[in-house]
């Protein structure tokens, strides 16, 4: 069972929340200024809540229907590791895996591993 009381469950919670309302404000409010965003297989790397901010509010008004539910949660002292089922963007449903680190009580460093669609 989940510990919400956890920090590092509730700020992955609660961005997780925030990104399937679209509330991009809410969002980036839960990564650092100087967060990285990491995605293996790209050379695109993000850094820095303002980029995050553009990147994501543009994702979120080409795709008005896009969420991610969470399959399964590890959380590991300042670590969670989410797979995630991504739905509601151009294509299939994709799960993922995404790796947040936790620094001072907001997100400091994402990495997502590769993708694999659902059928």
């Amino acid at each position: 069972m989940e510990d919400v009381t956890n920090p590092v469950t509730e700020i992955v919670s609660r961005q997780l929340d925030a990104y399937n309302r679209q509330d991009v404000d809410t969002f980036v409010a839960c990564f650092s200024e100087d967060v990285e965003i990491v995605r293996d297989g790209s050379s695109d790397v993000s850094h820095g809540r303002e980029t995050m901010r553009t990147n994501y509010a543009a994702m979120f008004a080409k795709f008005p229907n896009n969420r991610a539910t969470v399959t399964q949660r590890m959380v590991v002292g300042q670590h969670a590791v989410d797979e995630e089922l991504v739905e509601g963007r151009d294509g299939p449903p994709f799960r993922t895996i995404a790796v947040y680190t936790i620094t001072n009580g907001l997100i400091s460093h994402v990495r997502f591993l590769s993708t694999e669609p659902v059928s």
